[in-house]
């Protein structure tokens, strides 16, 4: 799966998509796809993704409490 660096608009392939879906990881390892080739893995924070097209991650992604009432 592809997220977008939302500083830079470059891609990133995740390569633990559970990271990503569980709200209470923070960070996921990924790919940065940027050149000829893809970069050495790395840790991205989830807050700096985005998807591709620009639109932000779901909030059951990035918060742990998102079914508590405000």
């Amino acid at each position: 799966m592809f997220v977008a660096e939302k500083s830079t608009g470059h891609l990133i392939e995740v390569l633990d998509t559970k990271a990503l879906f569980d709200p209470h990881d923070t960070r996921v390892k990924g790919s940065l796809h940027y050149g000829e080739e893809a970069q050495d893995p790395e840790f991205y924070d989830k807050p700096e993704l985005a998807f591709p097209s620009g639109e932000p991650l779901p909030k059951c992604w990035t918060d742990p409490g998102y079914r508590r009432k405000q």
